[in-house]
C-alpha cells in the first residue's frame, strides 16, 4: 500500500471538509504547512514574523510565554500519542516531550539565579484551541493537524526565544533563549523532514 504525505493527506482533508469551523480555524492547507516549515527552518519571512510585535522583552513575560509553548507542546504530543498509529511522528512527538521537559528546566534554571518567580505555566486561548483540536481528532484525521499545530506552534517558539535572546531584560534567561532557539530549529528541521 502506498503511504500519502502527510501534507497530501492534510490537502484532501481540507478538501473534502464541509466544516465550515474547521475550515476557517485551519489557517493552513498541509501544502501550506510545508512551506512553513521550510520557511522557518530557513529563517523566511514566515519566522521573521511571526508574531514579533507581540513578543516580550521583560523576563516575565518571557517566562510566561515559553512556559506556556512548552507545556502546550508537552500535552499536545501525548495527546496526539495517544491517537497515531504514524511511528515517526510518534519519535518526533516523544523528542517534544523530552526537549520540551529540558527547555523548561533550563529557563527555571535561569529564572531561579536571577532570583525570579516562576508562575505555573498556563496556555493561551490560541494554544488551548488548537490542543482541543488534537485531543478531538479523529485518528484518520490527527497526523495531519498535529503537523500542521507545530508548525505554528514552532514559528511562534522561534520567534520567542530568537527575540528575548536578541533584546530580553534579563541575561540569564537572553542566555537560556539563545540556547534554547537552535533546540527550536532542530525541531523544525525534523519536522520538515517528516513532513517532506
Amino acid at each position: 500500500m502506498k503511504k500519502i504525505p502527510i501534507f497530501s493527506a492534510a490537502l484532501l482533508l481540507a478538501a473534502c471538509s464541509n466544516n465550515d469551523t474547521a475550515d476557517t480555524n485551519a489557517n493552513t492547507t498541509g501544502v501550506d504547512t510545508a512551506t512553513e516549515i521550510t520557511s522557518a527552518a530557513s529563517g523566511g519571512p514566515i519566522a521573521e514574523n511571526a508574531g514579533t510585535a507581540n513578543l516580550p522583552t521583560n523576563a516575565a513575560g518571557y517566562i510566561a510565554m515559553a512556559g506556556a509553548g512548552d507545556l502546550w507542546e508537552i500535552e499536545s504530543s501525548k495527546a496526539f500519542m495517544a491517537k497515531s498509529n504514524n511511528a515517526d511522528l510518534k519519535k518526533f512527538a516523544q523528542m517534544m516531550i523530552d526537549q520540551h521537559t529540558q527547555s523548561t528546566a533550563k529557563i527555571n534554571a535561569a529564572a531561579k539565579t536571577a532570583n525570579l518567580t516562576l508562575p505555573a505555566p498556563k496556555l493561551d486561548a490560541e494554544q488551548q484551541r488548537m490542543l482541543d483540536e488534537i485531543k478531538n481528532a479523529e485518528a484518520a484525521d490527527v497526523d495531519a493537524i498535529y503537523v500542521r499545530h507545530q508548525a505554528t506552534a514552532h514559528r511562534k517558539a522561534l520567534a520567542l526565544h530568537q527575540g528575548y535572546a536578541a533584546n530580553g531584560d534579563n541575561d540569564a534567561l537572553k542566555k537560556a533563549a539563545g540556547e534554547i532557539a537552535p533546540v527550536v530549529e532542530k525541531h523544525i528541521a525534523e519536522l520538515g523532514r517528516i513532513n517532506g
